[in-house]
């Protein structure tokens, strides 16, 4: 009798199977995730309150510009790679004699 019990789901199984886990950590992982993207959305200039002004005034900021977007992402790009690439080569080079 005990074994029956068992096989039953539980009573959110579905509910739970559709969320991509428990409600209630989905939902704090959705709030985690909204104010994440809410900030960085606020860093680039979007208002939740007008976003259709916002993202036009977004592509006109990028639009505008110019080839300065394309020097800035350069430097980021080398800013980062001073860092990522060395990190790379020498997890790489520790990873080398370690048999997969």
């Amino acid at each position: 009798m005990q074994d029956d019990a068992r096989e039953l789901p539980a009573p959110n199984d579905q509910l739970s199977r559709f969320l991509g886990g428990s409600p209630l950590g989905v939902l704090l992982r959705l709030v985690l995730m909204s104010v994440l993207v809410g900030v960085v959305l606020a860093t680039i200039g979007l208002d939740p309150w007008n976003i259709v002004t916002s993202i036009r005034r977004l592509f006109d900021w990028i639009w505008n510009l110019g080839f300065d977007a394309i020097n800035s992402v350069w430097r980021y790009f080398l800013l980062g790679a001073v860092i990522v690439i060395p990190i790379w080569l020498i997890s790489r080079l520790f990873n080398a004699g370690t048999p997969r």
